[in-house]
């Protein structure tokens, strides 16, 4: 057997991720897509599959380098829809492909403008889709090669949100409902709004009303939590509003006898620390029908929230109804995991139904309801389709793993070993961490070792695949992580404790994780460092102004200022929900209280500022006031910036600069941590 290497930051180039899945109807066979990286274009494309539930074998359904995904399968299993740029890859159509009888994919719309979210009629006559229209703008250029050459003139807004991080400048479109007919390809515009999106639509069983989300509010960007569900009726074309309560609300559900709609959602306004819950209320629309929260009692977060360097965080599916109308199926994120759970809706209890180490990802049951499908990812492995048998009652059993992507290549790497730990915090808290040991460990050597810090800070850290401390515990470091308190996945006191009071207790338990690892024989406490990505880096920028214990720093995409911060983020003014629900003009005090930028006076360390140019959601101009300031200071720092990347390059960034990136962390911390390495 030939030898185990380590894994490199050119082994980027290998991984094919998973995204979707969707068990058939009959449950014989797993739809998903496949994502895979050409290297002389950096294009990343995706193809579709599927695989047998009993043979475990897979078969591709698709080929070339397009982008062909958000797969659905017929209600009688016979075709699969998808959305796919074959035809032009700047502008995505939906297909049909034939799945019994094989052959090609049918072209069903010749749209212009965004296509998103697939949903058959029950009936298999026609898909709804959610559409956003192309200006006019923007088509006249695309006609005009000159135009297209000389490019945009100028952006043209009136509304507040004008941006969004990975997209850019918005569109000033808005999101509608439209429907195509199979047979005809004939499309419908069902629902559209000069002023409002019209989001997250669904089926009832009938196949002849469905449920949507909405902000109809006169001010819609202001009153960002004013969301709410409605139904609309084919026949009649007759819309009823359904709530009218404050909270957030997404990924609406019938339930099959359709008297009632199940929501993801929040309750109240600004209360961004609650957790996500799971909601149900009657299709009446009647006002003293209020929606009910059944996961309350709980204090659980339904949500995917995990953190990966792989594709962010796991794809959150609706609530699922059981056949009976009596049980409902959802995902939570917990203590590092996510899982998904079977909630009785008489009397609100709950059971786990696939509740492994590990994270499960867009979930679907088959119609008969005794087979669950899912995207399984855990510490060591980047996700693979998984199927899982229900048996009401019984303890859950080991997923059936049915997919071995990635594994060939893996398997020539030798992966670092994950220890799990739990310490008490600075309040006597819990907190859960990990440490990962470099390959061959040896617990009589001192290693120099590196704190990472998650973003969010609303997320977790977990049992989940991560690409940079794989690669880092590789050249020798030991990486820890945990999640402190201001993260979710932990209860809603946990998370409430950093609401308008950011560097405060977790910056305590993050040093508390330190001092531990400080005492650990196997580190080097002379050679310790830290870093992470936008709330991580904010906490990185926090702690060189508090602390001199660190050797050296990187910061990633930080936030550093939250005064400026308020203005030039995608998220903009409803920042202030987190910071007292006043702007920086009403209470200046306060942002500068809770800002890096104040205490980076007393800053040593040497530290690298990594920041990408495209940034939208913590803009680089947050990154420039600390690199500037550093280099004022005479600390040593350098500033690294990705040009076109957004503010998730370190997961879904184009593979050379990924690459790069990473190539930039090991070189700042071997110059600084490994200079007194103790052997």
């Amino acid at each position: 057997m030939a030898k185990q290497k380590y894994i490199s930051a050119t082994d980027l180039y290998k991984i094919q991720l998973i995204q979707g899945c969707e068990i058939s109807p009959n449950g014989l066979y797993i739809l998903y897509g496949l994502s895979g990286i050409d290297k002389k274009t950096e294009e990343k494309h995706l193809n579709l599959w599927v695989v047998n539930t009993q043979s475990l074998v897979s078969k591709q359904l698709t080929y070339g380098k397009h982008h062909n995904g958000q797969a659905k399968w017929s209600p009688d299993g016979s075709k699969i829809a998808f959305i796919s740029n074959r035809a032009d890859k700047k502008q995505s159509q939906i297909y049909i492909l034939p799945f019994k009888e094989g052959g090609e994919a049918q072209q069903l719309t010749q749209l212009q403008g965004a296509i998103t979210n697939l949903q058959w009629n029950p009936d298999g006559k026609s898909i709804l889709f959610g559409f956003k229209a192309k200006s006019n703008e923007a088509i006249a250029r695309d006609k005009d090669p000159k135009k297209q050459k000389l490019g945009i003139v100028a952006y043209h807004y009136t509304e507040v949100f004008y941006k969004f991080d990975g997209l850019g400048y918005l569109s000033t479109k808005k999101w509608g409902i439209s429907l195509v007919k199979v047979k005809s390809t004939k499309v419908q515009h069902l629902i559209k709004s000069d002023t409002h999106d019209n989001l997250s639509a669904n089926w009832n069983k009938q196949g002849d009303t469905i449920v949507f989300t909405s902000n109809r509010n006169d001010k819609p960007n202001f009153n960002i939590e004013d969301v709410q569900v409605y139904t609309f009726n084919l026949k009649t074309k007759a819309e009823q509003q359904i709530t009218r309560n404050d909270g957030t609300k997404m990924l609406p559900a019938f339930s099959g006898d359709g008297q009632y709609i199940a929501y993801y959602g929040k309750e109240g306004k600004g209360n961004w620390w609650r957790n996500q819950n799971l909601f149900l209320v009657k299709t009446d629309g009647s006002q003293a029908n209020a929606p009910t929260n059944l996961t309350a009692a709980f204090d659980m977060h339904v949500d995917g929230g995990t953190l990966n360097d792989m594709n962010g965080t796991p794809e959150l599916s609706r609530p699922t109804f059981s056949i009976d109308n009596q049980s409902l199926y959802f995902q939570v994120a917990k203590h590092g995991s996510n899982t998904i759970y079977c909630l009785q809706i008489s009397d609100k209890s709950i059971s786990p139904v696939f509740a492994y180490k590990g994270t499960a990802s867009a979930f679907t049951l088959d119609k008969t309801q005794t087979q669950l499908a899912t995207i399984y990812a855990t510490m060591n492995d980047m996700g693979q389709i998984a199927l899982h048998q229900l048996h009401p009652s019984d303890t859950p059993t080991s997923p059936i793993v049915c997919t071995n992507v990635n594994q060939k290549w893996l398997q020539k790497r030798q992966l670092s070993a994950v220890e799990e730990v739990w310490f008490k915090g600075s309040n006597d808290n819990d907190v859960q961490g990990w440490i990962m040991y470099p390959p061959n460990f040896d617990p009589n050597h001192q290693y120099p070792s590196i704190l990472e810090i998650h973003g969010g800070p609303l997320l977790q850290y977990g049992e989940s695949f991560m690409y940079e401390f794989y690669f880092l515990a590789a050249q020798g470091y030991v990486v820890y992580f945990c999640n402190p308190r201001g993260g979710q996945g932990y209860g809603e006191a946990h998370s409430k404790s950093i609401h308008n009071n950011w560097g405060t207790v977790d910056y305590d338990d993050l040093m508390v994780f330190a001092d531990l690892m400080q005492e650990k024989p196997y580190i080097d406490a002379k050679n310790m460092g830290i870093t992470g990505g936008s709330y991580g880096g904010y906490m990185t920028c926090w702690a060189i102004g508090h602390t001199q214990r660190f050797k050296a720093a990187v910061t990633q995409r930080c936030v550093s200022n939250l005064i400026s911060m308020w203005g030039s983020s995608d998220f903009n003014w409803a920042f202030q929900l987190t910071f007292g629900e006043k702007p920086p003009f009403e209470n200046l005090d306060n942002y500068w209280r809770m800002s890096p930028m104040k205490h980076i006076g007393n800053a040593t360390t040497p530290t690298l500022v990594i920041h990408s140019e495209k940034d939208f959601r913590c803009n680089l101009e947050q990154s420039e006031q600390v690199y500037v300031a550093l280099k004022y200071l005479g600390v040593d720092t350098e500033l690294v910036i990705f040009p076109g990347e957004p503010h998730g390059l370190s997961r879904n960034g184009r593979t050379d600069k990924r690459i790069v990136r990473l190539q930039h962390i090991l070189r700042w911390f071997d110059k600084y941590l490994k200079k007194t390495i103790v052997a």
